[in-house]
């Protein structure tokens, strides 16, 4: 069956980040008196971040009842704060190698091309905004826009309708983490793409079984197309 749309993550897939996110996660987590290693958290920078704060804290914080909706609230606002400051700001936001170039190809060959991510929508608007990505892709879908982030399939689901696609094996899923190629695999995409430009290293990507490993993101074409 051929591939209509292949739905791509963002920071660390299509986006350059040298632990930028991680990062600023970790500053969030630490100005309420929590302490994470970035090695503890890059591997859940794939979820919600909403989730990716509660597991966190449910690691970090004896008492579980300490762990409240405000709690998580708190932080979270501290994280987008800090991430709409540095992808507004900073010179460092750049795309990473080949990715615009795939979109373009995808593109001619008449597959869509999406973005979803694990950010809240207005952190990815800046993103897009800063790269000028706005008529490079088809359709952006953000974790705050749907019930369920990764790895639920709602995010991909939700560009489908947008896209009037109703079978998803003509959808093919990239991302470089583990909830990446869950999500793809729990939509029931032909293709769950693991990548190796991320969180994650070919190694530590295979346990979670993608249906291919690639260290470029232009090798997605070949495999679609």
């Amino acid at each position: 069956m051929a591939i209509k749309l292949v739905v791509f993550d963002m920071a660390g897939t299509t986006v350059k980040d040298e632990d930028y996110v991680g990062k600023a996660f970790q500053e969030a987590m630490r100005k309420y008196g929590y302490h994470a290693s970035i090695e503890e958290i890059n591997p859940l920078m794939g979820y919600k971040k909403t989730v990716a704060i509660s597991m966190m804290l449910r690691k970090l914080e004896p008492i579980k009842e300490k762990i409240t909706d405000e709690l998580i609230e708190a932080i979270h606002d501290a994280f987008v704060a800090a991430m709409l400051n540095f992808y507004s700001t900073s010179d460092k936001i750049e795309a990473l190698p080949y990715a615009e170039e795939t979109f373009q190809k995808l593109r001619v060959k008449g597959i869509k091309v999406a973005l979803n991510t694990g950010f809240s929508k207005d952190i990815a608007n800046v993103i897009i905004d800063r790269l000028k990505w706005r008529d490079k892709i088809d359709v952006l879908v953000a974790s705050d826009e749907v019930e369920n982030g990764r790895p639920s399939p709602d995010m991909i689901r939700k560009i489908m309708k947008q896209l009037a696609l109703h079978d998803p094996k003509e959808v093919a899923k990239v991302g470089d983490t583990e909830v990446d190629i869950n999500e793809g695999k729990n939509v029931g995409c032909l293709y769950s793409i693991g990548v190796t430009t991320g969180a994650f290293t070919e190694e530590e990507l295979q346990p979670y079984e993608p249906t291919h490993i690639i260290n470029r993101i232009d090798e997605v074409i070949n495999i679609v197309a």
